[in-house]
C-alpha cells in the first residue's frame, strides 16, 4: 500500500498510526504540500483530481479520503478496530468518523492558520474547535459512567483514531486542551497500546507530565 504523505498533516498521521498499531506495512511518498504545493501540480492531481491528503494506493484501487482509508487498512489488517459488529458499536464508529471531519475543519484550520499561514476566519475557527472539544469530552465522560474508556466502547476502534490527533495538536491552533481532563486520559489510553508511533507535537507517553486523576463536571 503507498500512502501519499505529509508528515505534518494529522489526517496522515491517522492513517500511520492505525497501520502500525495493526501492524500494516505501508510504503510513504512524501508530498511537499508547503511550502512547495506539490499537492496543486498536474501529476498529484492526476491520482487525486480533489488535490487533497492522505491518498491511498493499493493495486488499482486509489482512496483519497481519511475515513474510508482508515476503514480500507482496518479492514484489511486489523478487522477489531472497526468495531463489534453490533448496531450500537458501528453506529459510534461511523458518527466520530464522521466527527472528525468537524475537528478538521475547526482545530484543522485554526492550526493551519497559525502554523502555515493559511487564511482563515481564526476566532470562528477557534469558536468552533471548543465547542468541538466540550462535546468530545462529555462523550468521553458519559462513555466512561458506562464503564468504557474509549469512544465507542470498552477497545479503542476507528473512532478514536478518527479524533485523537485534531485533539491532541489543538494547542498549535491556539486552543488549550487544559480545561479537558477526561480527553487528556483518553489520549493517554491511546499513547499507550503497543504499536504508538509520534508525529511531530504528540510526544512518547514517557516524556509526558502526570495526568488528572478522575473527570471533569
Amino acid at each position: 500500500m503507498i500512502l501519499y504523505d505529509y508528515v505534518l498533516s494529522p489526517d496522515c498521521y491517522k492513517v500511520r498510526l492505525l497501520a502500525a498499531l495493526v501492524g500494516a506495512k505501508l510504503d510513504l511518498r512524501a508530498v511537499d504540500f508547503h511550502p512547495g504545493g506539490e499537492h496543486r501540480s498536474a501529476a498529484f492531481l492526476r491520482i487525486n483530481p480533489a488535490g487533497t491528503i492522505p491518498v491511498l494506493e493499493d493495486g488499482d484501487l486509489v482512496l483519497t479520503e481519511s475515513a474510508g482509508i482508515l476503514t480500507y487498512v482496518a479492514a484489511r489488517h486489523g478487522p477489531d478496530w472497526l468495531g463489534d459488529d453490533t448496531p450500537v458499536m458501528r453506529g459510534r464508529v461511523a458518527q466520530w468518523l464522521a466527527f472528525g471531519h468537524r475537528l478538521s475543519a475547526s482545530i484543522g484550520k485554526a492550526r493551519t492558520h497559525d502554523m502555515l499561514q493559511k487564511p482563515a476566519d481564526i476566532e470562528a475557527c477557534r469558536k468552533a474547535g471548543v465547542a468541538a472539544l466540550r462535546e468530545l469530552e462529555a462523550a468521553l465522560i458519559d462513555a466512561r459512567l458506562r464503564g468504557d474508556s474509549f469512544l465507542a466502547g470498552n477497545r479503542p476502534t476507528l473512532a478514536d483514531i478518527a479524533c485523537f490527533p485534531h485533539a491532541m495538536l489543538a494547542p498549535d491552533g491556539g486552543i488549550s486542551v487544559d480545561p479537558y481532563p477526561t480527553i487528556r486520559l483518553w489520549t493517554r489510553s491511546l499513547r499507550a497500546l503497543p504499536g504508538f508511533i509520534e508525529m511531530p507535537g504528540i510526544h512518547r507517553l514517557h516524556e509526558l507530565k502526570p495526568e488528572p486523576v478522575g473527570t471533569s463536571a
